[in-house]
């Protein structure tokens, strides 16, 4: 006897998932408030011998939160995986027409790398901060 998962949770799962995350009118952004407010961005990541991985939080002042988490298919240093979380946090605001953000990370290097207080010494960060 074989044990096979029903595929109907696994697309339910998906549907609800697209459900809650889809905006909705009230959730849709008053350009104007958009503009007033600053978004933020928090970004960490992790890495370790089996893969590596970051999560984000996108937020827009007194509206609404987005939260990705992001699997990488290739070997990362933690600040790597902390620059490619960075990168796509930066890259979503883009599409979403953010006018001012405050970003975060708890990479001290990503940090003073992206804010021109530290110079890279390696190759890897070079290439993150010529997304800059």
């Amino acid at each position: 006897m074989k044990f096979e998962a029903r595929q109907a949770i696994k697309s339910q799962v998906l549907a609800d998932f697209v459900g809650d995350n889809t905006p909705t009118e009230c959730m849709e952004e008053d350009p104007s408030e958009s503009e007033r407010g600053i978004w933020k961005l928090s970004v960490d990541s992790s890495s370790c011998i089996i893969g590596s991985g970051a999560g984000l939080v996108l937020m827009i002042p007194d509206r609404w939160t987005l939260e990705y988490a992001l699997r990488f298919k290739f070997k990362a240093t933690n600040n790597e995986a902390e620059w490619e979380a960075l990168i796509v946090g930066l890259t979503i605001a883009k599409h979403l027409e953010v006018q001012k953000i405050e970003a975060s990370s708890v990479s001290q290097l990503v940090v003073g790398l992206a804010n021109g207080e530290y110079q890279a010494q390696e190759e890897p960060m070079a290439k993150y901060l010529s997304h800059f």
